[in-house]
């Protein structure tokens, strides 16, 4: 298991590092020989015959200077622009290690440019002659940022003009904002520099073998009954989501998969999914309220009766309750605080936009919160919140993870219905709540990619998603 950090636990770790005797110039030192390794392998592969580092006054411009002393001595050329006037102790004492360098923007094009003018402390945008140095830094054919591109602020957020990077190198453990929102986009392949600075339990990142340990191969002595049952309410307005949904559980291997629908879907149901046990909903009932897991909300439009409907599950289910969609919306307009009185787990599944309507934000408000602001969104409301994006934050309050599969193919309606189908069967089997939305977003993130590399970012819909759900599902 990876971990991540946000920008804030990062600095304490590297306080917490200098306080038991590692001293900060020695840290920079480390980060400089680092740098420089990639850089000399990068300018190997490439056939690139110099490297220009564009440093700032800050312990990020430190490792720049660090690093292009270090290339010189290995007999590469490098060299460094820097137009800073204030300096840190530690980086001032690597201009002076180092030497001259440049204190204008250079005419030429440089095959390779390293991004060292901010690091992890940005909380503006980028002005001046700063902002200048970003678009230079732009220009060159190949960018590696060092620890993070500059311009990206926590959560990921790029705060233009931003680096976009082909590739970076963090410096002691990774950072949540490399992975987050537009850090997916700006920092390229990234790639983590051991510099001696210990990591404790951060943010969990799930990748395919963190998955497959619950996916394993079953015994033959087996039956239905032990895989759970399902349920799925959904599709009073809009039929597809409660299909999506459906489909997608049968993948999850679940024992049961149960669809409810309103009497006026019924007849348009039968045969649909010949799998399914279809069901009419009449409200709850001692059927639903056996099942394992209950997923509700999806295509079943926002009013005051499913507001009463999710209430009454909370007081009566005993189970897992999945909210999802118009569940979400519902409990925005009609009171989210019915979640502080429940009986019964429950998973919230929303989108940035649907957040903040939950927490009452904007949007831009929440991705900038990052892993924070849903954490303690979880920890009020005592539920699982498994916010999509592009990468995914799941968290109960006491773990969080971020689950980095899915791709552009993804932003299709209804792909959140397959996510909470898919989802519900998984937690239905019994695994464990939020080792499941973990589960079930890399399943789904991974359909995305497979769906892609076949049909193209743009033709694939939902049911497409679902179809190559079993590809992924060998995969483990």
């Amino acid at each position: 298991m990876k971990f991540a950090y946000t920008n804030e636990r990062m600095r304490a770790l590297d306080a917490r590092t200098i306080e038991t005797g590692t001293p900060s110039s020695v840290l920079m030192e480390r980060a400089g020989k680092a740098l420089a390794e990639r850089v000399r392998a990068v300018m190997q592969e490439r056939k690139i015959g110099d490297a220009l580092f564009v440093c700032g006054g800050g312990n990020n411009g430190g490792d720049g200077f660090a690093a292009a002393r270090y290339l010189r001595e290995w007999g590469c050329e490098a060299e460094v622009l820097c137009l800073a006037r204030k300096f840190s102790p530690d980086c001032k004492l690597q201009t002076e290690k180092f030497g001259a360098y440049l204190g204008r923007i250079p005419r030429r094009r440089y095959d390779l440019i390293v991004d060292c003018l901010f690091g992890t402390g940005l909380t503006r945008a980028i002005e001046g002659d700063e902002a200048h140095l970003v678009r230079f830094i732009g220009s060159g054919a190949y960018v590696i940022a060092c620890d993070i591109p500059s311009g990206l602020a926590e959560g990921g957020v790029a705060l233009e003009p931003c680096v976009r990077a082909d590739e970076t190198l963090a410096m002691g453990q990774l950072k949540e904002a490399l992975l987050l929102a537009d850090g997916a986009d700006t920092a390229g392949a990234v790639r983590v520099a051991d510099i001696g600075i210990a990591g404790d339990a951060g943010t969990e990142v799930w990748e395919r073998t963190d998955v497959a340990r619950f996916f394993p191969k079953r015994k033959s002595h087996t039956s239905k009954g032990d895989y759970g049952s399902a349920a799925i309410v959904a599709g009073d307005a809009f039929s597809g989501a409660a299909f999506l949904a459906a489909g997608a559980c049968l993948k999850s291997g679940a024992g049961y998969t149960n669809l409810y629908v309103s009497d006026e879907l019924y007849s348009c149901a039968v045969g649909k999914l010949p799998a399914v046990i279809l069901r009419r909903f009449g409200g709850v009932d001692e059927c639903l309220l056996q099942a394992d897991c209950v997923a509700v909300g999806m295509g079943m439009g926002v009013s005051e009766t499913l507001y009463a409907l999710i209430c009454r599950f909370m007081k009566e289910y005993r189970g897992t309750l999945l909210l999802d969609a118009d569940g979400l919306n519902t409990l925005s307009r009609y009171g989210v605080d019915a979640l502080k009185e429940k009986n019964c787990r429950v998973v919230l599944t929303p989108h940035p936009k649907e957040f903040s309507r939950l927490c009452g934000k904007s949007v831009e408000e929440t991705v900038r919160g990052g892993t924070e602001i849903a954490r303690r969104f979880a920890t009020e409301y005592g539920v699982t919140l498994v916010l999509k994006n592009n990468r995914t934050i799941v968290t109960d309050g006491d773990r969080t993870a971020i689950v980095t599969a899915g791709s552009p193919a993804l932003a299709k309606g209804g792909s959140g219905d397959v996510l909470s189908g898919f989802m519900a069967g998984t937690i239905a089997r019994g695994v464990q709540v939020f080792d499941a939305a973990c589960c079930a977003c890399f399943a789904l993130g991974k359909a995305g990619e497979y769906a892609a590399e076949q049909m193209g970012e743009y033709a694939p819909d939902a049911q497409d998603i679902v179809n190559y759900l079993p590809a992924v599902m060998c995969s483990f």
